[in-house]
């Protein structure tokens, strides 16, 4: 199957998860709607609510559980992106103005506690105390993986590169990232009666494929086409953030280059030859290919763990979204 082809097939599905999400937008303040719509509507492909669709139809569930999962999955999603503008003074978001450029901060942070309040509202509506723990488990571990990863940004800013290792980051991708695609993917399991066995296996695949959903969202911030990808070449580097290709490089490069890579970093603005520098030794020294390769090693595992399943058109379409996961950008 190739990937448009499952946008369409399971249209219906994502359409009824859009509307419950508007309904949750439907408040008697009126910037809940202005500021959910700006980001709900935004564009991206749901990746999140999809897998929970898609986990409880491994099972024949559909319909209004399906669909407050989703839901839920994106509100938390959409909540952490609010915050995660605020914090990094971000001014674009899927190439466009980010919120809180357009709303302010307060109003803007304040939406996104809505929103993470109400997703576990629903949440608890679902009557399963295995799903409410793997919810409020991915909220709590987000907030613990920003924060690490904010530690971290200061140190680097401060100049000390390699205060970040490999484990470090995958520690930081899974919180901010992973574990809310595992608790999707379980929640699916969940609503659908699936044995233990096959829960697991599920809760596994979304916790890889979210590692590594991460990883190759990390490594085109050094590949953006901002018209495109909605993203600013170097953004992360600009911020102070070390990811997966510039932990490869530094493992490599020369004590000059380190020290040129350090130097850039600890400016007030870098700029775009600093970037293009940056971009030249990552190629130099193969760091995206090697990322690349990691986040494709992380992504056979999560397969594998579908392996369980007999095969299906949900089961095909993880498998086609997880390679769909690895391409993007290329």
């Amino acid at each position: 199957m190739e990937i448009e082809e499952i946008w369409k097939y399971y249209q219906k599905d994502i359409s009824l998860a859009e509307k419950k999400i508007k309904e949750t937008l439907n408040t008697f303040a009126p910037v809940i709607s202005s500021v959910g719509e700006h980001i709900f509507m935004g564009g991206g492909k749901r990746i999140r609510p999809f897998l929970a669709i898609l986990s409880a139809k491994l099972f024949g569930c559909s319909g209004e559980k399906a669909s407050i999962l989703a839901c839920s999955v994106e509100s938390i999603h959409t909540a952490s992106l609010l915050h995660d503008d605020v914090v990094d003074g971000a001014n674009i978001r899927r190439g466009r103005p980010s919120a809180h450029s357009l709303w302010g901060n307060d109003a803007v942070i304040l939406v996104g506690d809505y929103l993470y309040s109400n997703a576990l509202r629903l949440v608890n509506s679902l009557k399963s105390q295995r799903i409410m723990d793997a919810f409020t488990t991915a909220t709590a571990k987000m907030s613990e993986g920003e924060l690490i990863q904010l530690y971290k940004k200061k140190q680097c800013k401060k100049g000390d590169l390699r205060c970040i290792s490999e484990e470090d980051y995958i520690r930081i991708i899974t919180g901010k990232t992973a574990i809310l695609m595992s608790a999707a993917c379980k929640g699916g399991a969940v609503v659908g009666n699936a044995s233990k066995g096959k829960e697991k296996a599920l809760e596994t695949f979304g916790l890889k494929f979210g590692q590594a959903f991460q990883m190759v969202d990390d490594i085109l911030d050094y590949m953006a086409d901002e018209k495109t990808l909605g993203k600013e070449l170097g953004k992360d580097i600009e911020e102070g953030k070390v990811t997966l290709p510039l932990i490869y490089l530094l493992k490599k490069a020369s004590q000059g280059e380190v020290e040129k890579i350090k130097s850039a970093i600890k400016t007030e603005k870098i700029t775009k030859s600093d970037i293009t520098y940056i971009v030249d030794l990552l190629n130099k020294y193969k760091s995206i290919e090697q990322s690349y390769k990691r986040a494709g090693d992380i992504l056979k595992e999560a397969k594998a763990e579908l392996d369980i399943f007999k095969d299906s058109k949900e089961k095909a379409a993880l498998l086609t979204i997880s390679d769909y996961a690895l391409n993007r950008g290329k």
